[in-house]
């Protein structure tokens, strides 16, 4: 099982010399993969109910820096040279797609070939309102985005027409490094979103789940999922982040079927000492994940 870290693009972790240290130290501590998440815009006093704490409120203050993914995992990318890059989730429905199809092959090539796309549909109406995009429809948006996206990365010349996207004899250039495909990883943890995953995903990130019942339990879901589609689950990436986790727990998650256990920490606001961090999260959990 792969070691993931999801701790840049927000508050500390988007200060540029410490995703810098952060980044090579990860990479040369063994993590797979560096995750970072989204949110456009953050309010105040929000009515949506965020659905990954029992208490439906972020955890992240509005006022914290929160960097575009896209952007700041480019800065990841180009401090380090073999760990992936992974967006934990993007929010595709707030995006136009042909744009992100065309930030997304960029960051890939630009990344050699590193890029995973984390999406997701979305949880704050405040947020798609300040952007002027619908709230309802939005996880049949993300469907036919990624649709006209592989599109979009597979074609010389594309062409596309669904309900929400439309484009004729287009080209989209640069295309993403392997086969012309960026791996389409879903976020979210309840059944609509395992529906996706099986569905059209590449991949499922279960973000914030509440030990390993409940990681077992979600994963059974996808295995039926699957068949009821028929896919192989092999096919897919399982990457997973919990409340609360432990180097003991490493065996059980990897029994579940899980490829890649993230950790959801902070980092220091000192580069020095935000290197000292990850090599001392490395030195826990290394051992453990083997």
């Amino acid at each position: 099982m792969r070691l993931g870290l999801h701790a840049l693009g927000i508050g500390t972790g988007a200060r540029r010399a410490v995703i810098d240290s952060v980044a090579d130290a990860a990479e040369n501590s063994g993590f797979a993969t560096l995750w970072a998440g989204e949110h456009v815009v953050m309010v105040d006093r929000s009515e949506s109910r965020y659905p990954y704490a029992d208490d439906g409120r972020i955890a992240v203050p509005a006022v914290a820096d929160w960097l575009d993914p896209m952007i700041g995992l480019s800065f990841a990318a180009a401090a380090t040279h073999t760990i992936g890059v992974a967006t934990g989730v993007l929010l595709l429905p707030e995006h136009n797609p042909v744009l992100m199809a065309k930030q997304a092959a960029t960051l890939d090539l630009m990344s050699g070939g590193r890029l995973t796309l984390g999406v997701g549909i979305g949880w704050s109406r405040e947020e798609f309102a300040a952007l002027g995009i619908p709230f309802e429809g939005r996880g049949e948006r993300a469907a036919e985005y990624v649709a006209a996206m592989r599109t979009l990365w597979r074609d010389d010349v594309a062409t596309f027409e669904g309900e929400f996207v439309r484009v004729d004899s287009v080209r989209v250039n640069p295309k993403p490094v392997r086969d012309r495909r960026i791996p389409v990883v879903l976020g979210g943890n309840s059944d609509a979103a395992l529906r996706r995953v099986a569905a059209w995903g590449d991949g499922w990130y279960g973000f914030n789940l509440d030990g390993i019942d409940a990681v077992t339990e979600r994963i059974r879901t996808i295995h039926a999922l699957c068949r009821g589609a028929g896919r192989d689950t092999e096919e897919l990436r399982l990457a997973v982040a919990l409340r609360k986790v432990d180097p003991s727990d490493v065996d059980a998650l990897a029994d579940a079927g899980v490829d890649e256990l993230v950790l959801v920490e902070s980092p220091p606001g000192d580069p020095g000492e935000a290197a000292d961090w990850v090599a001392s999260l490395a030195r826990r959990w290394m051992p453990a994940v083997g």
